[in-house]
């Protein structure tokens, strides 16, 4: 059956809304208008939490709605809500009206349409039982008590999402998508004495339950935990200064995604707020930096299918060689500026708008090895796994705090250190980047990313980097 098939199930026969009627009311509702759609959803998410020996909460939820935009010009009108009836569109319909009074503009061309699936329409929920996951999250937290005496405490998290969507048009374009999304995540803590560290590990995507239930799976989430509260037991104060930083590959692509993937949106460089407004076809990077945006992933955690505009989703190039080649689009922010949209228009649910957002954002590789850049250093920070992070979107000042770092001596990993930051400004960052490693990965799956109020699930990566004259805060004397 396909996606269409699926989703009229869900919206018109199950729902009850008459399919002729809901085009009716919403090509007449956006007509004078520049853009704008219905986007239907229904939603099913689940969580299972493990702690302190025992099933913490267990929660199911199911949601269902709609959201009607109108854009004429750069003004957006929008109405939504969690009935699906025609009396609920209709109100609707005369709020998002209200915009095009005295604009007569011109309905914009629908996207170019894709038969490409990235990832299966099962729903993952369906597919375990409750009684499954709730021992898998034993089976984690015996497993993890068993492996160190040191072990304190075990937090383990299973969750699982499936939304349905359809997008229809005012000209009678419709488009859908089915997206599962699942994640595995394990804490752990440690003690010794009185001192206590934590670790953790987490992954997941756009596929089943399956992989996750098998223990060599689990079991190397449980190891990882483990892994990252022992380095941090035997950690000693980080120092502080500028220095070289080393940044490990795959989730410490969360620094470029705050730092400068922001900054690379479409609406913060239309309204020229950005550090990288009006900077196209500049060098802002050192050369051999090349960041892309790829919603084509299969299964990958950032990726879809089509976005939340029905923009079929596509591999961007943000920066290539160091010069900065292109910004990350919505449709209204696209027309505005003069290009075409980039499939980044998403938003968390039905009552919320698209804004340019994205999806699996990477640095991708260079031709030097892990070894030749850490050899490289005298004296520096590596950096394997962040914490927390703050932005400023304008100056493109950051600060990241690591969870798992070590000293870098004489071109050797020493000891672990506790309480580094890292304090910079991401354009001049990119500047400072000196090695490449031939590294290049995304994350594991655990990407979730905030923007006015809105959550959505990223993917964020890149391969082994050395950066110079980082500032790096630390706690030592």
């Amino acid at each position: 059956m396909s996606l269409l098939a699926q989703t009229d199930d869900l919206f018109f026969t199950r729902a009850g809304l008459d399919r002729a009627r809901t085009e009716s009311i919403v090509a007449d509702a956006l007509k004078g208008g520049d853009d704008g759609e219905l986007f239907l959803e229904y939603a099913q998410s689940e969580g299972v939490f493990w702690d302190d020996g025992k099933l913490k909460s267990a929660s199911f939820d199911t949601t269902q709605g709609f959201g009607l935009r109108s854009v004429a010009g750069e003004t957006t009108g929008f109405a939504h809500a969690s009935t699906l009836t025609e009396e609920a569109l209709k109100r609707a319909a005369a709020t998002v009206r209200t915009v095009q009074a005295g604009h007569g503009g011109t309905y914009a061309e629908p996207p170019v349409g894709t038969n490409r699936a990235l990832y299966a329409a099962d729903n993952p929920l369906a597919i375990v039982p409750f009684e499954a996951k709730v021992k898998l999250l034993a089976d984690i937290d015996a497993y993890a008590r068993g492996r160190d005496p040191r072990v304190r405490q075990v937090s383990a998290s299973l969750t699982g999402e499936w939304q349905a969507v359809q997008i229809i048009r005012a000209d009678g374009h419709r488009v859908a998508d089915i997206r599962p999304l699942v994640r595995l995540n394990v804490s752990v803590v440690v003690g010794e004495g009185d001192r206590m560290e934590a670790g953790s590990f987490g992954a997941g995507g756009r596929l089943a339950y399956e992989r996750y239930m098998q223990p060599e799976t689990w079991r190397h989430h449980v190891d990882e935990a483990l892994r990252q509260a022992l380095v941090n037991l035997a950690a000693v104060p980080a120092p502080a200064g500028e220095m070289p930083v080393v940044l490990g590959p795959g989730w410490c692509g969360v620094l470029l995604h705050e730092a400068i993937g922001h900054g690379l949106e479409g609406d913060f460089n239309r309204k020229a707020t950005s550090a990288f407004s009006s900077l196209i076809g500049q060098r802002v990077a050192a050369p051999g930096v090349t960041v892309v945006d790829d919603g084509t992933l299969e299964g990958r955690r950032g990726s879809i299918t089509v976005d939340d505009e029905g923009t079929p989703s596509q591999c961007n190039t943000l920066i290539e060689d160091g010069v900065l080649v292109g910004y990350m689009q919505d449709r209204m922010n696209a027309r505005l500026m003069g290009v075409k949209p980039t499939g980044n228009g998403r938003r968390q649910g039905f009552s919320s708008v698209p804004m340019p957002r994205m999806t699996n954002t990477m640095m991708r590789s260079g031709d030097r090895t892990k070894e030749e850049i850490l050899a490289s250093v005298k004296r520096g920070l590596y950096a394997v796994n962040f914490g927390g992070g703050q932005v400023d979107i304008v100056s493109g000042k950051f600060v990241f705090s690591a969870s798992e770092a070590y000293l870098i001596e004489d071109g050797k990993i020493g000891p672990s250190v506790k309480g580094a930051t890292l304090i910079g400004n991401g354009p001049d960052a990119l500047t400072k980047v000196t090695m490449i490693g031939n590294d290049s990965c995304l994350d594991e799956g655990i990407g979730v990313c905030g923007k006015q109020g809105q959550s959505v699930p990223v993917g964020v990566g890149q391969p082994t980097l050395r950066i110079d004259g980082l500032t790096v805060g630390g706690t030592a004397a």
